[in-house]
């Protein structure tokens, strides 16, 4: 009977970590998206997050650009980078390590904010 019970504990805390994991850090992992058009410039980003253990996150971006210069759209460059972020339980928010970005999640809505660039989870 013993072990029946300590069994039952066990399912229960389970059971009870499970549903109380926050909802933001459950979100992230996953590719986003983002797509701008200014009149200088056209771009599309697409973003991969994914969990490097605890609160550590690996960021992947990568920027395909048009440059318009005289009403001409120029050719299709490509830039990649690799972040290092934090996330932080108390504000829900992921926290950039090199440039000090601050990333904002919103799971109920489906993306999340760089600065006032909106990433939608696909």
């Amino acid at each position: 009977m013993g072990n029946l019970l300590r069994m039952l504990l066990v399912l229960l805390s389970l059971t009870f970590y499970a549903c109380r994991q926050d909802p933001a850090k459950k979100f992230l992992p996953g590719l986003y998206t983002n797509s701008a058009t200014g009149e200088l410039s056209k771009a599309d980003d697409t973003l991969v997050v994914e969990s490097a253990g605890s609160n550590n996150y690996l960021l992947h971006r990568k920027t395909g650009y048009n440059l318009i210069r005289e009403v001409k759209t120029g050719k299709r460059q490509h830039e990649s980078e690799e972040w290092n972020a934090i996330y932080d339980e108390g504000t829900k928010t992921l926290y950039e390590l090199r440039r000090g970005k601050h990333i904002t999640i919103y799971p109920d809505s489906g993306f999340i904010l760089i600065g006032k660039r909106k990433y939608t989870k696909q």
